[in-house]
């Protein structure tokens, strides 16, 4: 049984009616300038004044300029992330009909494994990509199956939620707003993992479609295929991968948080001709019921007060109408 998910057969009207050749953004998807992301070694975190401090700064010139950048000796080991690798590489290679049975194939909700793009009509809205969407209640309830080893996702699930809010502690410490939101605010029914797939393509397709992040914070690990893009100046630039890094980037939640002091910023995924790329992100999520509110001492809010369940419903609402997510626009005062 084949692994892969039948995107041909599902989209071969999209595919019948695109002439990849004729089509620029193809060309632009495939290439762009490659830039390394500012990077922050974390074990400054732990020096005396001012060394910390100048850590901290770096941290949030980096969210506000880039709104991505890369951590280095972050305290998660090689051999955690080795072996998260290893078991997602094992999830994927099972056949596409148990992927889709994940509630009995790895005992999570069902709805978790996602792949393609339903309301695509045409390639530029494909997302040539399968992933496992695993909320972090899921996550600390999920028991060893056949084919799959719960204490490796667990392990580094902890670790990254950890790291994520140690980040963003210090993003809002830096910002003037209160470091203990994120413990006060951020639940396990509400964080997630996502574990992504992007199989090789023939020819360059959007992995992920261009977006923004609807969280506080992601935290990145990906192999070294290479195909992550970000919007930087205007332009759309590549990533350079890291194999000693975790990437982070601000989502939409801190952006309005922040009152624009810290910038979510579009990015993609981009497929490669013959090499699979895998990756896994955790988004840190406060509750639905809590309420953002985007104020500072130094300039008027920029957006207005909303809850995060009116954020989600409103980017659903939007991506069921007009195909594409509009996003903070929708909020600003």
């Amino acid at each position: 049984m084949d692994s892969d998910p039948p995107f041909h057969e599902t989209y071969k009207t999209l595919f019948a009616a695109t002439k990849p050749l004729n089509n620029d953004w193809l060309a632009a998807v495939a290439a762009v300038e490659e830039l390394e992301l500012p990077s922050i070694d974390l074990t400054r975190l732990s020096l005396e004044w001012p060394e910390k401090e100048r850590c901290k700064n770096d941290i949030a010139r980096a969210a506000n300029e880039w709104g991505f950048f890369q951590v280095v000796n972050h305290g998660i080991s090689r051999d955690v992330l080795e072996k998260m690798r290893e078991e997602q590489v094992k999830v994927f290679k099972q056949p596409f009909q148990h992927k889709c049975r994940e509630d009995k194939f790895m005992n999570v909700s069902a709805g978790s494994y996602r792949w393609g793009t339903p309301t695509a009509t045409c390639l530029r809205q494909l997302s040539w990509s399968e992933a496992f969407h695993i909320p972090m209640t899921d996550i600390s309830s999920l028991g060893d199956t056949s084919t799959f080893s719960s204490s490796s996702l667990h392990q580094f699930a902890t670790k990254v939620a950890s790291l994520a809010q140690k980040l963003a502690e210090i993003l809002a410490e830096k910002s003037g707003k209160k470091s203990t939101f994120f413990q006060e605010n951020t639940l396990p029914s509400t964080c997630y993992l996502r574990l992504n797939r992007y199989p090789p393509c023939p020819i360059p397709l959007f992995g992920l479609m261009p977006h923004t992040d609807s969280d506080f914070l992601t935290v990145l690990y990906q192999d070294q295929v290479g195909g992550l893009q970000l919007v930087k100046d205007g332009k759309w630039v590549a990533v350079k991968p890291n194999p000693e890094a975790l990437f982070i980037n601000i989502g939409d939640l801190f952006q309005a948080w922040s009152n624009d002091c810290y910038k979510s910023i579009q990015h993609c995924a981009v497929t490669n001709p013959t090499k699979e790329r895998c990756s896994v992100a955790y988004f840190l999520c406060p509750s639905y019921d809590t309420v953002i509110e985007s104020c500072s001492s130094n300039k008027p809010s920029v957006y207005r007060s909303f809850s995060f369940k009116e954020y989600r419903q409103q980017v659903h609402e939007d991506v069921q109408n007009y195909g594409y997510k509009i996003g903070l626009p929708r909020f600003l005062v």
